[in-house]
């Protein structure tokens, strides 16, 4: 039993390690507000299409 909780402690430290060595790691859960950033340079360089060629 006592290896198991050892092994446990083990892999607890070398995830924080890695964790920590990883830079900005955001594990705050899914966003949907004004904050995210990851669709917004997509979004802005794709060209608006007119609304004749939407409806065709």
């Amino acid at each position: 039993m006592w290896k198991l909780a050892i092994g446990f402690v083990l892999f607890a430290a070398l995830a924080i390690f890695i964790l920590m060595k990883g830079g900005d790691i955001d594990m705050s859960g899914e966003k949907h507000g004004i904050d995210t950033s990851h669709d917004a340079p997509a979004a802005a360089s794709a060209p608006a299409m007119p609304a004749q060629a939407a409806s065709q």
